[in-house]
């Protein structure tokens, strides 16, 4: 691709502007010595210089410094044009030097400024949806409290479950699993419904709720949190055999002992006779239920995840 005079000028200007200050008052100090030196190799003759002054290095360092910041205090001047040459040649590498400084001081600042709107403009954007999750919070924490209580009922068995002090037992073994076709006689549940399908209902519920935030809020700002939500939400989205467990639940089905029983039992019976967790058998019936087990396992623990990350985020705004 072939460029054109006014583009090379304009990205030449470009890159001299991105060249800190620093460097061009560096270059301004250094050439000083340097034709100081380039006044010292020359004739004397060359110069008028005033009765009785020297003409060493150092006299012609002094020359040097009046003549690149453009001084000019006369008591020595270029007589011969060689002189005439070199002087002129160092003021104007003083003036550009000089104008090269003050533009990129003037490139930094504004670069300064810029870095200091975008900065102003994320705290606003950090502040305003820092305002918006804490709105949020409260129905999000009641949907996960729902779904983890749900995981309680659905993980202990009637007999041991306290409606006083309802905790999620995250070491909850398979064949707890064995009541959870039964009410969750949870006090807010005055349904009589299987407690697993209130568990699905609510993990639904927490579901779209998460869902829904992670749209209307930026949660970026809180990547540990976003990705918790994203694998909440889509953890529920691939538990998609749970249904299996809801076909025909009264069916009465008969046992080789000739007894009649329904299919709920069949499968209650089954989970509660098994006592391994490690390795559980290749039985068709049981596979929806290892995948629930699975499910409350990892969802169980995302929506503590969740809620701690909430109430943490909640103190740093707070603060």
């Amino acid at each position: 691709m072939k460029y054109t005079f006014s583009q090379r000028l304009a990205h030449f200007f470009h890159v001299i502007s991105n060249i800190r200050p620093v460097v061009w008052i560096g270059l301004y100090i250094c050439v000083t010595p340097i034709f100081a030196l380039i006044y010292w190799g020359l004739p004397d003759d060359q110069f008028r210089v005033p009765d009785g002054a020297s003409t060493d290095y150092g006299s012609w360092l002094y020359y040097s410094i009046v003549t690149i910041t453009t001084l000019g205090f006369g008591d020595y001047t270029p007589a011969h044009p060689g002189a005439q040459a070199v002087t002129a040649v160092e003021v104007m590498c003083g003036l550009i030097f000089l104008g090269l400084f003050l533009n990129a001081v003037g490139a930094m600042k504004s670069e300064i400024d810029v870095e200091s709107e975008i900065e102003k403009q994320k705290a606003l954007h950090h502040a305003m949806e820092s305002d918006k999750l804490q709105k949020s919070m409260p129905m999000i924490l009641n949907s996960l409290n729902v779904f983890l209580a749900y995981c309680y009922a659905v993980t202990t068995r009637v007999g041991a479950r306290d409606e006083d002090e309802i905790r999620y037992n995250p070491d909850f073994r398979f064949n707890d699993l064995a009541d959870m076709f039964k009410p969750s006689g949870l006090s807010f549940d005055h349904t009589s419904m299987p407690a697993v399908e209130r568990l699905m209902h609510s993990a639904d519920h927490a579901s779209l709720a998460l869902d829904s935030l992670q749209q209307r809020i930026d949660l970026t700002l809180w990547p540990d949190l976003l990705e918790d939500c994203f694998s909440f939400v889509a953890n529920y989205q691939m538990f998609s055999n749970t249904d299996i467990m809801f076909r025909n639940p009264d069916k009465i089905v008969l046992t080789e002992n000739g007894d009649e029983k329904t299919a709920e039992q069949i499968l209650s019976q089954k989970i509660s006779d098994y006592k391994n967790d490690t390795d559980l058998p290749p039985d068709p019936d049981l596979q929806a239920v290892e995948e629930l087990y699975d499910f409350i396992k990892e969802n169980a623990a995302l929506a503590e995840k969740i809620e701690t990350r909430l109430a943490n985020s909640a103190i740093i705004v707070n603060s």
